[in-house]
């Protein structure tokens, strides 16, 4: 365990990641300073008395004053102040480095542009299905220093980009990046290859890295010293989809037919490849990863089968909010029928064209309402309904389904042109797609 003894120490942000810092340190006997840029951050009321704080803003002394800061995830290094510390010599670290200092069990760490609370979420559980003790945290879930906490066999990390930044001493049993799109480009001005750049710090000192054979930005640098390097991917790689059979294999070994798991969608089937490779490389045994596979229903909101009735599959995908997490849920959809997709919302000034090469062919159709409901009724306006709100468009459906068909909420936008968030949009859907099966 790291001394921190006599240290200075402050922390910068609240929330959920200030406060198990601030739990982290008291537990070795370090009373810790806090500060937010926020007038009332959250958590205030839950910092434990003698803890001095500073709101409002960055106190820039106590920076400079500092023996280590640990930033939140969400307060960039290269913030003024911060900077300012980090040139006079003052080490700068996060919560997860906190933890990659102390942590004694094996690690699996998950990180890329999409997918990656499915992929944690999907490993901790074949964890578990195995018998092993399994922690998950990180950027979903628990606090990284949360999991110091309990005895573990295994803990599995999802993690962010600004995690990542201030991250240096993880070893990671097994890592991945999962894909790389853009993201986050107003923390990132020197573009892609920055952001990039530090995702794939992920692969610093792991044992195994996992990427993914379809996507060359998520393929380890020349700097990686691990020791064996994995690939997924459909119809490639050392995990790989047969895209015909629908199949998951290993190499020349069939593992599990798709029709098998409750997940479903070619960039699910994908998810659950990297999460075989991750559990394989430490050694959960592939009987319980496997069983995870047929049960494991997904999180909430993330291309979830939420209702069944007729032969008609009701699909809430209402976390994806931009028009890459709707482009993953279309690219290898299979419907026997027809596929009727919701879209709309506050598409925050997106430029939906990528869409267009889904949307071909004549088993389509669209179903677009909200604040850029008539922008989205422009991609194919010959298969096009356009209402105001969600509950129209999914009246308009119902009458229509058959057998075989597919009611898709996958909306390429924000909710909160009519939602309180994603999660209320999702399960209204849900709501209604109960109430028009009925």
């Amino acid at each position: 365990m790291t001394n921190y003894q006599g240290k200075d120490i402050v922390i910068v942000g609240l929330g959920l990641t200030g406060l198990s810092c601030v739990d982290f340190f008291m537990s070795r006997g370090v009373m810790p300073r806090v500060m937010d840029s926020r007038t009332s951050p959250p958590g205030m009321d839950k910092l434990p008395d003698g803890i001095e704080c500073h709101c409002g803003g960055f106190e820039p002394q106590w920076l400079l004053d500092a023996d280590l800061i640990v930033a939140s995830p969400g307060v960039a290094v290269s913030t003024p102040e911060l900077d300012a510390a980090a040139q006079a010599g003052v080490e700068i670290i996060g919560d997860i480095e906190l933890f990659a200092r102390e942590v004694t069990v094996p690690v699996v760490a998950i990180t890329g542009s999409n997918g990656k609370s499915t992929v944690t979420s999907l490993v901790g559980e074949m964890g578990r299905c195995a018998g092993l003790r399994t922690g998950v945290g990180g950027n979903i879930g628990l606090p990284a220093p949360e999991l110091l906490k309990k005895e573990y066999d295994l803990c599995v990390l999802e993690l962010s980009s600004f995690q990542l930044e201030t991250t240096f001493s993880l070893r990671a049993a097994a890592a991945t990046v999962l894909n790389v799109t853009e993201d986050h480009m107003d923390r990132y001005p020197q573009g892609l290859e920055q952001y990039r750049a530090a995702k794939l710090r992920v692969y610093h000192n792991a044992a195994v890295c996992v990427y993914n054979a379809e996507d060359a930005l998520t393929q380890p640098g020349c700097d990686c010293n691990s020791a064996e390097y994995v690939s997924f991917g459909s119809d490639t790689g050392d995990y790989w989809l047969d895209t015909e059979e629908q199949a998951l294999y290993f190499h020349g070994e069939k593992l599990l037919d798709c029709s098998e798991m409750i997940l479903h969608g070619q960039h699910n089937y994908c998810n659950a490849l990297a999460a075989l490779a991750l559990a394989d490389a430490v050694n959960i045994p592939r009987e319980g990863a496997l069983q995870a596979l047929r049960t494991y229903s997904g999180l909430a909101h993330r291309f979830q089968l939420v209702h069944e009735a007729a032969g008609v599959r009701w699909i809430n995908d209402s976390k994806a909010t931009n028009v890459g997490s709707t482009e993953a849920a279309l690219n290898g959809l299979r419907v026997d029928g027809c596929l009727h997709l919701l879209l709309g919302g506050d598409g925050k000034s997106a430029d939906f064209s990528p869409l267009l090469p889904y949307l071909s062919g004549d088993n389509i159709r669209l179903y677009c309402f909200g604040r850029d409901g008539a922008q989205l009724a422009q991609l194919r306006p010959d298969v096009s309904v356009l209402t105001d709100t969600m509950e129209q468009a999914m009246r308009a459906l119902a009458p229509v389904l058959a057998a075989g068909d597919m009611v898709l909420l996958s909306p390429a936008c924000a909710s909160l042109d009519q939602f309180r968030n994603f999660e209320v949009r999702g399960h209204e859907f849900t709501r209604l797609a109960q109430e028009l099966s009925a």
